[in-house]
């Protein structure tokens, strides 16, 4: 078949991998001048298969209140006149029961475990580098109350199959030596020894060109005007490529276009649970007599995440429901490198930081999007919020899967 995907970062190279595996002739429309420009170009590189709690848990509301007192807070939500706004944070709401959110960390980590494991095979099969690294990730708690919820949160997610290790301060700073500086002030950790991270922007890019060696078209620089539909089914995507207005028809269409999907189906009567909360990080260069982690890590205390990508590090986080801009906030990014420098004091070369914004798009129980429609012919693959990287490649092999229908799986589906 003719398939033509939607969005050209992590998620969306990853579906047109795998459709071109599977036999379709692949066309991929992307409005940057290249593939993941966006969201995946400068995320935290965490490849975090067995973090699968949900942002919305019992927990949360509570925890958010606490932070609104906090100029660091690490979610921020910022009134806007959106309807969809508000209606996101009111499901969000309702995705915190506990049986929602244990159920949620089920269907997140059914995919994580088989997008790890796809990751796998696709680099064995590739032979493709992105400054990736097996060491796991390990999780940091500064209060012992935390540190004994993420204890038996950890039993929970290893008998579900992804070992999860609690570690004394002695045994973080053993597994992480530039964790040294703050061992007397950490409650302990929780290694995940299967977890890895890369740089999820110089994957995708590599794999695209992956994917155009063997013939998947990649139309750059093309905006989508909308979705032209007839008779129950998509019968063309109709695109700005530069000043000229075409039509792209093909057997079958896949949305992976970020935050911007929701956006691309209303028009069709498809109105998805996904809004955009924006989140930055800082990247600074990390020399070899730096005392930066090597380890990826999670500072649970203040939401960030540390990658080790090469001779870089890069420090992300911060959620903020606040429309669709991407402007940066430099108090965000300096209250990021703000922390890096309280933990590791010789992290790197501060001045030479640089600072991202981009846009997640988030569903309010973290389930990402990837099932049909009811177009016959229109696939969803979206919705992925902070974990796009880690589920990447189980979401493009599932797409694929039910485009060339050899899946029926529904588990990930949304009514519309």
């Amino acid at each position: 078949m003719k398939v033509v995907v939607l969005g050209a970062g992590v998620i969306g190279v990853t579906s047109a991998w795998y459709l071109n595996r599977a036999g379709h002739e692949v066309t991929v429309i992307e409005r940057q001048s290249g593939p993941a420009f966006e969201t995946s170009f400068a995320n935290g590189g965490q490849i975090s298969a067995s973090h699968a709690m949900p942002w919305a848990n019992p927990g949360a509301p509570l925890e958010i209140l606490r932070w609104l007192a906090r100029a660091d807070a690490p979610f921020v939500f910022r009134p806007r006149l959106d309807w969809r706004q508000w209606l996101w944070g009111v499901r969000f709401l309702r995705e915190c029961s506990a049986r929602r959110a244990q159920a949620n960390a089920r269907r997140i980590l059914a995919l994580a475990r088989t997008s790890l494991n796809e990751l796998k095979l696709l680099r064995a099969e590739t032979r493709i580098s992105y400054e990736q690294s097996a060491r796991g990730i390990l999780g940091i708690y500064f209060e012992p109350r935390a540190f004994e919820h993420a204890r038996r949160e950890a039993e929970w997610i290893s008998r579900e199959g992804m070992p999860r290790e609690p570690r004394t301060p002695a045994q973080c700073v053993a597994t992480e030596p530039a964790l040294r500086n703050v061992e007397r002030r950490l409650a302990g950790g929780v290694f995940a020894p299967a977890d890895e991270s890369g740089d999820a922007f110089v994957f995708s890019q590599r794999l695209a060109a992956q994917c155009a060696s063997h013939g998947v078209h990649f139309r750059y620089g093309c905006n989508v005007r909308r979705l032209a539909a007839a008779a129950g089914r998509i019968e063309g995507i109709v695109v700005v490529d530069g000043a000229r207005e075409a039509r792209v028809a093909a057997d079958a269409y896949v949305i992976a276009a970020g935050g911007a999907s929701a956006l691309i189906t209303r028009p069709l009567g498809l109105d998805l649970p996904v809004y955009p909360v924006k989140g930055y990080s800082v990247t600074l260069p990390a020399a070899a007599g730096d005392a930066a982690p090597l380890v990826s890590l999670t500072d649970e205390s203040h939401k960030l995440v540390f990658s080790r990508l090469g001779n870089r590090l890069r420090v992300a986080g911060t959620a903020e429901l606040a429309g669709y801009g991407t402007g940066i906030d430099e108090r965000k990014c300096e209250g990021i490198l703000a922390r890096v420098f309280d933990l590791f004091p010789q992290a790197g070369e501060r001045a030479a930081a640089t600072y991202w914004a981009g846009l997640r798009p988030a569903t309010p129980g973290n389930v990402p999007i990837v099932c049909a429609t009811r177009f016959p012919n229109l696939f969803l693959n979206t919705g992925h919020g902070t974990l796009g990287w880690t589920l990447a490649c189980g979401s493009g092999r599932l797409i694929s899967d039910l485009v060339s229908e050899r899946s029926k799986n529904g588990d990930f589906a949304v009514a519309g």
